[in-house]
């Protein structure tokens, strides 16, 4: 519960900051183009979307409130941050956080964020070779993770998650009970949470409500907690159970 809850502040608090729009590199209802190779000490928007071009080195903060957030590959942000829109992030970006609320979010490959990757209501993908320091969390929609590692937990309450390819969750997998005041939850019944060949857990898997749970056999996990317990685990030996 108390997990969830810090979710739904979340959301509040980036919907008050997002309106809080600095005059600095700000739009009202026209999108934003930071050019490739170029420098900015950020940008925002309210009703527009915000494009970051190939290597261009932004030292402040990107949001938008309605929009679309890109960065292209090479880039380098100091944080991306939208209520109602999906941010893609393509290879060999740094960024320090991205978070949205009502969007999804795409990561490259090679992709550093030194903080933390949130979404309420969107699906989170992370591919090859990416590292993420803190959390990677939503409330409803998919996390898939591949070949990647995470410095802390992976949490979701009501999405399915895969960890493959040899990705590595250095916290714990959490599955959280819906409850309390939420941001357009909808519980679906039991999420799927599959850890790959070669993939690991180095925490524990936690679940507050009951999953469909399936661990290769070549994966490491801590062990499994709440409601189920390691022997509730399908064990597999392909690629995928």
């Amino acid at each position: 519960m108390a997990k969830f809850m810090t979710k739904t502040v979340f959301t509040v608090g980036l919907l008050v900051m997002l309106m809080a729009v600095p005059v600095f590199g700000m739009s009202t209802n026209k999108s934003i183009e930071i050019e490739a190779g170029s420098e900015s000490d950020g940008a925002s928007s309210v009703n527009g979307s915000i494009s970051i071009g190939q290597k261009a080195v932004v030292s402040g903060d990107v949001s938008t409130v309605n929009g679309a957030i890109r960065v292209d590959s090479g880039a380098s942000i100091k944080s991306a941050s939208t209520v109602n829109g999906a941010l893609r992030i393509s290879d060999n970006v740094k960024s320090e956080g991205l978070d949205t609320v009502n969007g999804s979010v795409t990561v490259g490959e090679s992709v550093t964020v030194d903080g933390s990757i949130e979404t309420v209501n969107g699906s989170i993908s992370i591919t090859t070779g990416s590292t993420v320091s803190s959390d990677v969390s939503n409330v409803n929609g998919e996390i898939e993770l591949s070949g990647v590692q995470i410095g802390g937990n992976v949490s979701t309450v009501n999405g399915d998650i895969f960890v493959v390819d040899g990705s590595v969750i250095k916290g714990d997998l959490i599955v959280e009970k819906p409850g309390g005041w939420s941001w357009g939850t909808s519980f679906k019944g039991e999420p799927k949470v599959v850890i790959g060949p070669g993939s690991s857990v180095v925490g524990n898997i936690e679940l507050e409500h009951k999953v469909k749970l399936f661990i290769s056999v070549s994966a490491q996990v801590g062990g499994v907690t709440g409601v189920m317990t390691l022997d509730d685990a399908v064990r597999f030996s392909g690629k995928q159970p």
